[in-house]
Formats: C-alpha cells, structure tokens, sequence
C-alpha cells in the first residue's frame, strides 16, 4: 500500500552541449527546447495512456530546472496542478522518518544497532536493530497485509489507528524470517521507528518533523498530520480503486492518513519536496556528512531482491539505472523523488491517484520512468 516504486529502466546520460541555434532553451527554464518539449510529451503520453486525472512534475539538471503540469488537479475538472498544490506524499514519509533516525545517532541518542525491544518491549522479532528496521531485513510482516487491519480501514476511511494498534495488527501475522534473513517491504518497520523517535525524544512525531526537517529546511507548505484528516488548501483530489467494486474509483482525499504514521502520513508539496530532494540526496541542512556517507553506504547487495545493481538503504533505494530514492503510495495519490548522482539529476512527481495503469505500473513511478528516458 505504502511502496518503493519497482527497480528498473536505464536513464540515457543528459547531454550538456553548448547552447546553439539548435540547442535553444525554452524560457525561463535553462533546458534545452527539444529536451522541454519532450518532457510535456512523457507526461502527457503518460496520463493519457494511464488515465489518471492529473500530474505534476520538476526535472531539476545542472542545465536549469523544468516543471510540467498535465490534465486537472481533480477528476473531471478544468483547473491544471500547481507546484504549491498539497498531496499525500505516503512513503516518501520513511526517507524523513530515516533522517531523524541518523541524526538521533549522530546525536549518541542511538545506536544502529539497538535491538528494537529495548524501545518496544512487545515487538515482533525484538532482536532486530533499528538498521535492520530501516533497511527491511528485520523480519517483521507489514500490518497492511493483515486482512483484519484492512477490513478495519476499508470499511472506515476515517478511522484514527494509533501505532501501537499498527503493530497489535502486524502481530498477528506470520514473521517473514529471522532479523537480517530475508529483505521483506514493510511499513511495520516505519511505525516502530516512529515509536522509538517519540520515546528518545519524548516529542510527538509531528512536532520532531518540524523541528528537525521543516522548519529549517523552509518547508512551510510540509505538514505531519498525526491523526487529521484535514489537507490544506490548495490541494489536490485523489482517487483510489482500493477497498472498491471491480473497475470502480472513489474520492479518497479525505480519507484518514493514520495508518501510514511515520511510514507514510505526511502531505507536501512539489516546492517542498523540491526543497526536501536537495537536503535528502545532499544532507545539507539535515545530516553531518560522515552520516550522510553512511546512508550512501546502507544500499544492500542481499538478500533477495538486493542484489550488485540495486537496493534499498536506510530509507531509500538506488536502482539499477543509477537513481537513488524513493516512491510513495497512499490511497488517492502518488509520488516519486530520484536523483542520479552521475548526471546530478533530479526528478521530482506527484499524481493524483494511486490507480495502477493497465500495464501494472504505479502512476507516479510511470512518470518518473517516461520522464527518465526523455532526458537527453
């Protein structure tokens, strides 16, 4: 419910020749016209092909910036995306929630290698260390796969689940191996995460969130709603195929965004994720750059899926095309943030639902795909 996007689709290299009559550069933007244009193309292509209301999207090079909007902010309307339109960002939760983890190590308020009963007594797996939470190999089931905790939520959109009641869900599953044996995405590992930061720091989530990200990083539209399900205005209109009838969508803006809590509650912007894909991928303003380094360094090679060419971290993954980052996924809408450290690039979506395209593909992983190959 809450995912990485799929690892995946080679990014051709971004050229960087001098500009020329042929090389001439849309307005304001700094990138090349030809390269502009197909961008526009990638999104509207994309929407059309995946039939979802609508998409915006940054692609940030060492050329200039470019920023794309295609169809409506709601389903059926006539108004285009806007970068400072609200969305619900899901997991790109997790690559915040990660950052506060390595800062509270930084800070010696951590270690790494804490087993998680030493914060949460009654965790499933309670020898596994908060890195093996963080990366997904300590074994613990995601309580989204729990069909009680879905009944629960499908059949109550608003709903307030506190993270203890997540975990109660998650206990009722079958492990998926013992700490450090198998890699198995789940958000269980996010809320636990969230548990400990409140306990270290004796602050609600939302509170930490601000001090240690928003508010110095200027993320003034970036809230942690811990609990509400209120979206601030202006905002976009999501729609999800999840808990409906067979080929049926329904509006799922207002739906309540406690269960995702530190693994996929917080709503953004595409300004502020812009400004939170520069501090993710460069640790300025959130990270030393010792711990910055050991983010780079958390990318596992194993187990399964992991392998030499692509992982997932402490709170993100790098793909087998060069990208690192993350996608998130909450009912009625979509995101994704990538940046290739070889050509200094960054790709940053939103899209207003989460309904699969017809090929299987999440909505806003397929945008960042297009927009990844239209860079030329």
């Amino acid at each position: 419910m809450v995912a990485l996007s799929a690892v995946g689709c080679a990014a051709p290299a971004l050229s960087t020749a001098p500009e020329t009559e042929s090389t001439a550069t849309a307005p304001g933007t700094g990138i090349a016209v030809d390269t502009a244009t197909a961008l526009q193309s990638a999104l509207d292509d994309t929407r059309s092909n995946g039939g979802f209301p609508g998409v915006a999207a940054r692609v940030i090079t060492p050329d200039g910036t470019w920023t794309g909007t295609s169809g409506a902010s709601a389903p059926g309307g006539d108004t285009a995306p806007a970068p400072d339109d609200h969305t619900r960002i899901g997991s790109l939760t997790k690559t915040m929630t990660a950052t506060i983890l390595l800062q509270l190590v930084g800070e010696s308020l951590v270690s790494l290698d804490d087993p998680i009963s030493q914060y949460v007594p009654d965790s499933p797996n309670g020898t596994a260390t908060l890195r093996q939470l963080a990366d997904m190999t300590s074994g613990i089931p995601s309580y989204s796969l729990d069909p009680q905790w879905a009944a629960a939520y499908f059949g109550d959109p608003s709903v307030v689940f506190t993270p203890q009641q997540l975990l109660d869900y998650a206990k009722q599953l079958p492990l998926a191996g013992e700490p450090g044996e198998v890699w198995q995405y789940s958000n269980t590992n996010y809320i636990l995460l969230g548990m400990v930061i409140e306990q270290v720091l004796s602050q609600p989530l939302g509170d930490v969130f601000e001090d240690r990200l928003f508010g110095p990083l200027g993320m003034d539209d970036t809230v942690y709603p811990a609990g509400s399900a209120a979206i601030l205005e202006p905002h976009l209109v999501g729609i999800t195929a999840q808990g409906q009838p067979a080929g049926t969508t329904t509006d799922a803006t207002d739906w309540n965004p406690s269960f995702g809590n530190a693994a996929g509650e917080v709503i953004s912007t595409l300004d502020d994720l812009t400004l939170w894909a520069h501090a993710m991928f460069s640790g300025e303003g959130v990270l030393t750059p010792e711990l910055q380094q050991v983010r780079r360094d958390s990318i596992l090679s194993s187990p399964p899926p992991n392998d030499d060419e692509s992982g997932y971290g402490l709170g993100w993954g790098q793909r087998a095309d060069g990208y690192w980052g993350h996608s998130g996924t909450i009912p009625g809408f979509t995101t994704s943030v990538f940046h290739s450290y070889d050509d200094e690039t960054t790709i940053v979506v939103m899209v207003n639902s989460d309904v699969p395209l017809a090929s299987g593909e999440v909505p806003a992983p397929a945008v960042f795909e297009a927009l990844a190959a239209a860079i030329g």
